[in-house]
C-alpha cells in the first residue's frame, strides 16, 4: 500500500549510493578480491551492486512522488565522471537496474564538475552540475546546456564551505561570496542544492581520504564552515542565505532555535592504563594470523581501524640500519617498536628515514593505522596495511604474524583492566591507552574535547568511538562531544585515549564551550615526494566534498 503523503513533509532528492563516503561508501569487503575493478562494468562489482539494490530500491519505492510519497527525483551516481574508469557499460547498467527497479516515472539523474560532465552524464538520465560560488555561473551553466538542453538548470551540490585535511588550513568560505553566488543563480532561475547545510562530525575511523597526487586524509570535523554548524548551531551565513531566499519565494516568519547549551569542565588528569602491546591478547583474542609476507587489511577481513605485524630479527643489527617499504607501501601509517621500545613513525607518500638496531631474535612490530579509504579522486581501490614486503637494509623481512585488532570493543567491554595505574609511563611514547573518569553539573550541554600538548590518536568517550585526534599537525584542535554521549549528573562518564606517539608532560584534557578548528600547527610537509626539505602543498579544492 502506498503511503499517504503528510501535509508539509519536505520534497526528497535521493542518494542511494553513499558516494560522500570513505571508498564511496563501498564496503570494504569488496576489496578482498584484489583484482576487482569498483564503479566499473567488473562482473564482481556488478554482482554486488545488483544484490545491494534489489533489496534496497523495492523498499524505495513506495515512497517516490507518484506513489504519493516525498522522493521527487533519485541520483544515480556521483561525481562519476571524477573516477577514472569513464565506463559507459557500467552507467547503462546502473540505469536499466533503477528503470527495472523502480518503473519508468522516476526521475533519475547525476552531477559532475564541470570537468566531470563528459564521462558523468549519460542518455536518458538528467544531467545536473555541481560548483562553489564563481563569477562565471553563466558559463559553468551553459557547460550543463550542452549536456542537458532542456529542462531547469541545477547545481545539485553549492559548496556553502569546505572540507579540512589534516596539516592543512581551516577552510571557510565568506558570507558575502555565498550568499552572491546563491543569489545570481536564483537570478538565473536555477534550482539549487547546498551542500553543506548542516555541518557533521566523521565519528569512529569515518572520516575518508581525499587523493589527488597524494593521500589527504580528512579530519574528523565535518564543519565545513556551513550555515548550521558541526553543533547544530545557526551561523551568520545560516541568516544571510534566508534573507537571500526571501526575495525570491516567501520563507516562514519566526525566530530559528537558539544555540544549543554548551558546557566547560576541567583540566581533568588522565591515567595510564597500559601500553597497546601488553593487551594484545583482549585486543586480538582468536589470535594472528601467519603468512611469510604481510597481508593487507582486506586480506585478513579488517575493514578499519588498526592491525600489528609481528616478525624477529633474524640477526643481530649492530649499527642504525634503515627500515624501510618500498614502492610507497605503507597504507597509511605505521608505528615501528622493537622490543617494545617505541622507535619512530612511517607514513604514506613520505620520504622519513627510519633507523633500527637489535639482538636476533629481538620482536620488530610495526602498527598499522588505517587513516581513511579514499571517497574522492580517480583510485577508490585504496587497499590498507603493508603492501609490500618491508626491508632492514637490503634484506626483506619475512615470517609474519597480523594481529587484526578489536580496539572498540576492548575499549568499551574491558578497561580498565586489573593493571597498576601510574601518572606517567617510564617511556611516554608509543602506543598506550589513557583514561579517566568524571562526572557533569546539572543538566550539562554539548562540549567540545581539547587535548593539549597530546599527539596523534583516537578517543572513546562511554565508549563510543568520537573519532581521531591529531593535536600535533592540526588544523582540528577540539573534537566534539554531543550531549547525549555524556551520562546524567551525578553519574560517572569514562573518557579513554590511545596516544599512538608521545604523551604530554601534564596528561591532561578539557572540554570547552566552543570548538577551536583553524590551529594548524605543523603543515602537511609528509606528502611531499619530489622534496628533500619539508614543504606545504597548497590548498586544492576538489568537485564531490
Amino acid at each position: 500500500m502506498a503511503p499517504k503523503k503528510p501535509l508539509g513533509l519536505p520534497s526528497l532528492l535521493l542518494l542511494p549510493l553513499t558516494l560522500l563516503l570513505p571508498q564511496g561508501g563501498l564496503p570494504a569487503w569488496l576489496l578482498r578480491k584484489p583484482n576487482i575493478r569498483l564503479r566499473t562494468s567488473d562482473p564482481d562489482f556488478l554482482a554486488a551492486v545488483d544484490s545491494w539494490f534489489k533489496v534496497l530500491l523495492p523498499k524505495i519505492y513506495p515512497w517516490l512522488y507518484h506513489n504519493g510519497g516525498n522522493i521527487i527525483s533519485i541520483q544515480v551516481e556521483n561525481e562519476y565522471g571524477s573516477y577514472r574508469a569513464c565506463d559507459f557499460s557500467y552507467m547503462r547498467h546502473l540505469a536499466g537496474l533503477f528503470r527495472a527497479l523502480l518503473g519508468e516515472k522516476i526521475l533519475l539523474f547525476t552531477t559532475d564538475g564541470p570537468e566531470g560532465l563528459k564521462c558523468g552524464s549519460l542518455n536518458g538520465l538528467y544531467t545536473t552540475i555541481d560548483f562553489g560560488p564563481a563569477e562565471n555561473m553563466t558559463q559553468l551553466f551553459a557547460l550543463q546546456r550542452l549536456y542537458e538542453p532542456h529542462g531547469p538548470l541545477v547545481n545539485s551540490e553549492y559548496y556553502t564551505g569546505w572540507l579540512d585535511y589534516w596539516g592543512q588550513n581551516h577552510s571557510t568560505r565568506s558570507v558575502r561570496a555565498v550568499t552572491v553566488g546563491l543569489e545570481n543563480m536564483l537570478k538565473l532561475g536555477a534550482s539549487v542544492n547546498m551542500y553543506m547545510f548542516h555541518g557533521g562530525t566523521n565519528f569512529g575511523y569515518w572520516n575518508g581520504a581525499d587523493e589527488k597526487g597524494r593521500f589527504l586524509p580528512i579530519t574528523t570535523s565535518y564543519d565545513y564552515d556551513a550555515p548550521i554548524s558541526e553543533a547544530g548551531d545557526a551561523t551568520p551565513k545560516l541568516f544571510a542565505l534566508r534573507n537571500v531566499i526571501s526575495q525570491f519565494q516567501e520563507i516562514p516568519l519566526g525566530p530559528l532555535p537558539p544555540p544549543s547549551p554548551k558546557m566547560m569542565l576541567g583540566p581533568l588528569t588522565l591515567y595510564l592504563d597500559g601500553y597497546l602491546l601488553d593487551f594484545l591478547h583482549f585486543l586480538c583474542p582468536q589470535g594472528p594470523i601467519y603468512s611469510m609476507l604481510p597481508m593487507t587489511f582486506e586480506a585478513v577481513k579488517q575493514d578499519l581501524g588498526f592491525m600489528l605485524y609481528r616478525t624477529h630479527l633474524s640477526h643481530t643489527v649492530f649499527e642504525p640500519t634503515q627500515f624501510w617499504v618500498p614502492n610507497n607501501g605503507v597504507h597509511d601509517r605505521a608505528y615501528v617498536m622493537v622490543d617494545g621500545v617505541f622507535q619512530g613513525v612511517l607514513e604514506r607518500n613520505t620520504k622519513h628515514k627510519l633507523f633500527l638496531t637489535g639482538k636476533m631474535g629481538a620482536k620488530l612490530d610495526v602498527l598499522l593505522e588505517n587513516m581513511g579509504r579514499l571517497s574522492f579522486g580517480s583510485n577508490n581501490s585504496d587497499f590498507k596495511g603493508l603492501l609490500e614486503a618491508p626491508l632492514l637494509g637490503q634484506t626483506i623481512l619475512t615470517q609474519w604474524l597480523m594481529f587484526p585488532l578489536k580496539i572498540d570493543k576492548l575499549v568499551k567491554w574491558w578497561l580498565p583492566l586489573q593493571l597498576p595505574k601510574s601518572l606517567h609511563p617510564q617511556t611516554p611514547s608509543g602506543p598506550t591507552f589513557y583514561s579517566t573518569t568524571f562526572s557533569i553539573l546539572d543538566s550539562g550541554g554539548d562540549t567540545f574535547l581539547f587535548l593539549p600538548g597530546w599527539t596523534k590518536g583516537q578517543v572513546w568517550i562511554n565508549g563510543f568511538n568520537l573519532g581521531r585526534y591529531w593535536t600535533k599537525r592540526g588544523p582540528q584542535q577540539t573534537l566534539y562531544v554531543p550531549r547525549p554521549l555524556l551520562f546524567p549528573s551525578g553519574a560517572l562518564n569514562k573518557i579513554t585515549l590511545l596516544e599512538l606517539e608521545n604523551v604530554p608532560p601534564e596528561p591532561q584534557i578539557q572540554f570547552l564551550d566552543s570548538p577551536i578548528l583553524n590551529s594548524t600547527l605543523h603543515k602537511t610537509y609528509i606528502y611531499s615526494l619530489s622534496d628533500d626539505t619539508p614543504s606545504a602543498p597548497q590548498p586544492m579544492e576538489l568537485s564531490g566534498h
